[in-house]
């Protein structure tokens, strides 16, 4: 009788074991007694202007039971946030607001304390709880900006100059703008805090306004518009009839080397296609290589008056629209971004500027066509070269020859398609060509603000 009962309390025993042990496996493996702890993301850079909200995130996947977010300055704490969500909620983007108290504060640095509790019955079903401190540097003072000098005017298809001023110890970004969106980068220049800038006005937007934007760490603002007097200069229009031998001659000779137009039979398409889509597919390549701005501090901007081919001849003008008909209907339309100039054939061509080379490839409509860049985002391009005597990489001096005019790309008779560039922006060559137009627009603006900054 003894043994049965012994046999007895050793299985119930072991039962109790058993399930003791099923349920801490069940605990320890169950979703409902997870033990992750929740995820609290703000997001900053470690600056906070007291205007903007801040973006935080908490998220679990037990679903958050409640959330706090306390801000700590000197003179105590106050509660941001507060929340127990009634719904099972797994991620919660939350805006914290600023309240208007702290704006005043002379706190440099303040504390936000985030914490956070999930539904997991772990810890006594208390939960996973989290905790997160975050410091952030108070500052809430706009940078200062000044404009030290410009050129006077800019005229449409031109360039400009602007050098200015820009404290702010805690500065993220300093760049121009245009209405239409366009980025010009500046540069550092002559002393601390001072930056210079080209600036160009696109052919292709009727109107202009540039305003200088600079934008510090944490997010305050300060903008100052450019006062430049707009010329607005009108261009050519140039209506040209498409004939059969050309059609069926230059453009059926060029339709072979694209593949846009493998396979098209209709000329005048094949025609819409290299003026429209391979036009542009070139000018992009064109762009992107003419938009990098060297970002180290420069002291001075020396630039020799542009004319690349000697006794040449100016045959075609920089903006020059021009819109193609066929037997009465219009077909495609293009503008002309640089000048084209004739001499002999195979004449010399010269960089009249050191710089480096950054390009010399084939370049579709362009044909063989070398890049030089000559500081501060000026670039000039040489269009339909037989031959190119540099290397992408090469330094140049100014006056050496780069290469030699001909009819590669796009072109019906050996000349130079000669283009200037500023940041990306096809501008007017012969501002570049003018040496009066250098000297008041560039020398004399860098001169004065020079004289300026030193009495600084």
């Amino acid at each position: 009788m003894k043994n049965n009962n012994n046999n007895k309390s050793s299985f119930l025993g072991l039962t109790v074991i058993l399930f003791m042990i099923a349920g801490a496996l069940y605990i320890y493996f169950s979703a409902t007694f997870e033990r992750e702890l929740p995820k609290i993301t703000l997001e900053n850079n470690g600056f906070w202007n007291l205007k903007e909200p801040l973006n935080l995130s908490i998220s679990d996947d037990s679903g958050l039971k409640e959330y706090k977010v306390i801000l700590k300055t000197k003179e105590g704490e106050t509660d941001l946030e507060y929340e127990k969500p009634i719904t099972v909620e797994k991620l919660l983007n939350i805006t914290i607001k600023p309240p208007r108290s702290t704006y005043i504060t002379k706190d440099k640095e303040i504390e936000l304390i985030v914490t956070a509790i999930d539904r997991s019955k772990w810890n006594f079903l208390k939960g996973n709880s989290a905790i997160e401190i975050v410091k952030l540097k108070i500052d809430n003072k706009k940078p200062q900006l000044n404009i030290i000098g410009n050129s006077y005017k800019i005229s449409r298809g031109g360039s400009a100059l602007v050098i200015f001023k820009v404290t702010d110890e805690n500065l993220e970004s300093v760049f121009i703008e245009s209405e239409s969106e366009k980025i010009f980068k500046a540069v550092p220049f002559y002393k601390e805090n001072y930056y210079i800038s080209l600036i160009a006005w696109s052919i292709l937007e009727k109107n202009f306004k540039a305003t200088i934007v600079t934008k510090d760490k944490a997010g305050n603002i300060a903008k100052s518009y450019i006062p430049y007097y707009l010329q607005n200069k009108d261009y050519r229009l140039s209506k040209i009839n498409l004939k059969e031998n050309f059609l069926k001659g230059k453009i059926a000779d060029l339709a072979e080397e694209f593949e846009e137009t493998q396979g098209v039979e209709n000329s005048l398409e094949r025609f819409k296609i290299i003026n429209e889509n391979i036009r542009a597919k070139n000018e992009r390549l064109i762009h992107e290589v003419t938009s990098e701005v060297p970002s180290e501090m420069i002291s001075d901007f020396k630039v020799n008056s542009l004319y690349p081919l000697k006794n040449g001849q100016v045959v075609a003008h920089f903006g020059d629209h021009r819109k193609y008909y066929y037997d009465g209907n219009f077909i495609s339309e293009a503008y002309h971004v640089g000048i084209d100039m004739a001499s002999h054939s195979m004449a010399s061509i010269v960089s009249n500027n050191s710089g480096k080379v950054v390009y010399t490839d084939y370049n579709g409509l362009y044909g063989n066509m070398p890049i030089i860049s000559h500081g501060l985002g000026l670039y000039t391009l040489y269009g339909h070269c037989s031959s190119v005597d540099i290397a992408r990489g090469d330094l140049v001096s100014s006056n050496s020859p780069i290469a030699k005019t001909g009819k590669s790309g796009y072109a019906m008779g050996d000349h130079l398609h000669f283009g200037v560039l500023v940041q990306g922006v096809e501008v007017r060559p012969q501002e570049w060509m003018d040496k009066k137009w250098i000297q008041l627009n560039i020398y004399d603006i860098i001169k004065s603000a020079k004289k300026i900054i030193d009495r600084d």
